[in-house]
C-alpha cells in the first residue's frame, strides 16, 4: 500500500502537464480577483469564512466539496439571482479565500456544519433551500443531523451519499506521504498535474482556460491545503455513515448528476440512492456530463432548479 501512495505521489510530482486547454478568454468572462472582491466575511470561532450573498428573495446556499470553493459556482449565481432569488455561496473553512487555520480536527463533518448554522444564523436566514455537491453532502447530512428543520428543499449534485460509488481520486493515510503531497500542491510543483487529472477525469471536454483554472489554483498556493488533508486522509478512509438521516429526510429533494462520473458512481448506488430518499422519477436528472457539473452544464442545471423550486 505505501508503494500505491509513493507512486500516486510521483505521478503527480514529476508531470508537468497544463490542467487547461484554452488560453482564449471567454466574453464577460470574471477574474477569480473579482470574484472575490464580491465576498463578504464571517468571523467564525475558528476562523473567517469569506461568502457571496447576492439578490433577494428566498435563499439557496450553493455548497462546493473537495478541493474546490464558490468558484465552482460562479456560472450559476447570476443566473438564480435574476430569478429572485437571494444566493449565499460560502468558501468552506480551509478551502478558496477562507482561512485555513492547523488543527486537524477542525475539518471534521460536524465542524464544517457547525460553521455553515453560524454563518446562516449571523445572517439572520432561518430556512432555505440548499444545494450541495461531493463533500459539500456530507457536511449537508450533518447539518440536517443537528437541526432538520432549517433546509427546506434539497437539490443534489454529484454528492457523497453512500461508499458505494464512491470512488476518490486520491485516498491517503494521514503521516508523510499526504503531508509531502499536500506541501507539493502549496509549493507549485504538482499543483498543475493534480487540476490536469483531476479535470481529466472529471469533465467530458475540458474547455477550461488559465482564468478558470486560477480560481482553483490560486488558494492551494497560498498554503490552504488542511481541509484537503483531512479529506483525503481521514473522511475518504473512514466515510461518516448518514444512512438514518438520509432514509427520514421528508423534504423536496432533486438529483441532478453527471451520469459518466468517475468519482462518484450513481449505478453503483442508484437503487439504495432512490429507495432511501424516496425519490421521483421525474426529480432524477441524468445530464450528459462528468462530476464537475456546475462547468459543464450550468445553464442546465439553474433550468432544473429554477423549475423546481416553482413546483
Amino acid at each position: 500500500m505505501k508503494y500505491f501512495y509513493f507512486l500516486a505521489f510521483s505521478i503527480f510530482l514529476f508531470s508537468s502537464c497544463r490542467p487547461y486547454k484554452s488560453t482564449v478568454e471567454k466574453p464577460n468572462q470574471k477574474t477569480y480577483e473579482q470574484f472575490r472582491g464580491e465576498q463578504n466575511i464571517f468571523s467564525s470561532n475558528d476562523g473567517n469564512i469569506h461568502y457571496i450573498d447576492k439578490g433577494k428573495g428566498e435563499v439557496i446556499v450553493l455548497l462546493h466539496g473537495v478541493p474546490t470553493s464558490g468558484w465552482l459556482y460562479r456560472n450559476m449565481i447570476d443566473g438564480l439571482v435574476d430569478n429572485g432569488y437571494r444566493v449565499i455561496v460560502p468558501d468552506m473553512l480551509g478551502y478558496g479565500a477562507s482561512d485555513s487555520p492547523k488543527e486537524y480536527d477542525l475539518y471534521s463533518e460536524e465542524k464544517h456544519a457547525d460553521r455553515i448554522l453560524d454563518l446562516m444564523d449571523d445572517l439572520q436566514i432561518k430556512r432555505w433551500t440548499q444545494v450541495m455537491h461531493d463533500a459539500g453532502g456530507l457536511w449537508t447530512w450533518e447539518l440536517i443531523k443537528k437541526q432538520p428543520d432549517r433546509i427546506t428543499s434539497l437539490i443534489i449534485l454529484n454528492t457523497i451519499i453512500y461508499e458505494n460509488g464512491f470512488n476518490p481520486p486520491i485516498r491517503f493515510k494521514p503521516g508523510f506521504f499526504a503531508r509531502t503531497a499536500m506541501w507539493s500542491y502549496r509549493n507549485g510543483i504538482s499543483t498543475n498535474a493534480m487540476f490536469h487529472k483531476l479535470f481529466k477525469s472529471g469533465l467530458i471536454e475540458n474547455k477550461l482556460n488559465k482564468i478558470d483554472v486560477e480560481g482553483y489554483k490560486v488558494s492551494l498556493l497560498e498554503g490552504k491545503t488542511r481541509g484537503m488533508y483531512y479529506f483525503f486522509s481521514n473522511t475518504c478512509n473512514y466515510l461518516p455513515d448518514y444512512s438514518s438521516i438520509i432514509k427520514n429526510l421528508n423534504i423536496p429533494k432533486l438529483l441532478i448528476w453527471g451520469k459518466q462520473d468517475e468519482f462518484l458512481v450513481f449505478n453503483n448506488m442508484k437503487n439504495d440512492v432512490m429507495t432511501d430518499l424516496n425519490l421521483s422519477e421525474e426529480n432524477i436528472h441524468l445530464i450528459e456530463a462528468k462530476h464537475f457539473i456546475q462547468e459543464e452544464k450550468p445553464e442546465e442545471i439553474n433550468t432544473l432548479i429554477l423549475d423546481f423550486l416553482k413546483h
